[in-house]
């Protein structure tokens, strides 16, 4: 009977034992929920209130600047200083700069105004700058036309020049109206050798051209204003059509024959040097090829025997050449 008695307590005391150590668990497993739940909370009340004052934060300084900045009175624009080299007018400059007296200047784009006013080909470049508090200003450098090229087109059963102008770089743009200059002679465009033999195709409003003949044929003219024939002979035509060579026709008849793809320095100091030659004998060139140095491929008439050249048009002053 004690032996019995003795099995189950000593049961009895097992019992109580696991008992214990589940109740020890569940009470550890318990405690760990609640410190997870507890931290999991911290996290969310301290999320929360970052994301409350970054959202205050936010909107305390999109206020201040509406306030301050953006549509504060003292940065109305009062003043628009707008310049250019050239012969464009300031009211068609700030139509196309699209901006307005009284606008904020620091809402004001100025990347989007010097985009829009660089996207006019007669544009070839704008600074645009705020001058606090309340002046915007507006630089702006235009291309100067070099050359000009007609093309055909055919209009009511017949066929009209559309004129395109060329830069020294052979962008392509078209001439200004006369709404778009102040002065009227800014229009004349018969002072500008014309180049014959160029493909229409080539010829892309607002792009360089790619023909290694009309680049060449720009390089020329270039070289021309620069060298000692300026001024001693007026080229008004150049004849781009066959390869590897530019005709050159003066506005006495002279037709001069490059090597497009040859220094122009050299060939023109050659025309300049036979020309004086000649010039003292009383002649003047009627055909040469420059390109040429091995022999003299000229012919020359009498001076008395050519009709007197035309008047060479005047170019307009912005475009004259500064030591002309």
């Amino acid at each position: 009977m004690f032996r019995k008695l003795a099995r189950l307590l000593k049961g009895n005391r097992r019992l109580h034992h696991e008992n214990g150590n589940v109740l020890r668990v569940r009470l550890r497993t318990d405690q760990v929920h609640a410190a997870r739940t507890r931290f999991a909370m911290q996290v969310l009340t301290v999320l929360f209130g970052a994301a409350v004052v970054i959202f205050l934060g936010w909107r305390g300084v999109d206020w201040a600047v509406r306030e301050f900045v953006t549509e504060n009175p003292a940065f109305a624009t009062r003043t628009i200083d707008l310049q250019t080299d050239g012969v464009l007018t300031v009211e068609s400059l700030r139509k196309w700069a699209g901006v307005r007296v009284g606008e904020n200047l620091m809402r004001l784009d100025l990347s989007r105004i010097k985009r829009d006013l660089e996207f006019v080909p007669l544009i070839q470049s704008a600074a645009v700058e705020r001058v606090l508090p309340d002046k915007l200003r507006i630089r702006v450098i235009e291309r100067v036309p070099v050359a000009q090229v007609a093309v055909a087109r055919p209009y009511a059963g017949g066929y009209t020049n559309d004129i395109h102008l060329l830069d020294a770089t052979g962008f392509v743009m078209v001439p200004p109206t006369r709404v778009m200059v102040a002065d009227p002679t800014a229009l004349q465009i018969d002072w500008l050798p014309v180049l014959v033999g160029v493909n229409p195709v080539d010829l892309k409003l607002g792009r360089q051209v790619e023909s290694a003949q009309v680049r060449a044929a720009l390089r020329l003219l270039g070289h021309y204003e620069r060298s000692a024939m300026f001024g001693r002979a007026d080229i008004r035509r150049v004849d781009v059509a066959l390869p590897e060579i530019l005709i050159a026709t003066t506005s006495a008849g002279s037709v001069i024959t490059f090597a497009s793809q040859r220094d122009f320095d050299t060939q023109l100091r050659r025309w300049r040097a036979v020309q004086d030659v000649f010039t003292q004998r009383g002649k003047v060139i009627r055909t040469f090829d420059v390109s040429i140095s091995d022999y003299l491929p000229a012919v020359l008439m009498d001076a008395n025997a050519l009709p007197a050249p035309p008047a060479k048009p005047a170019k307009p002053a912005p475009y004259r050449r500064k030591n002309a």
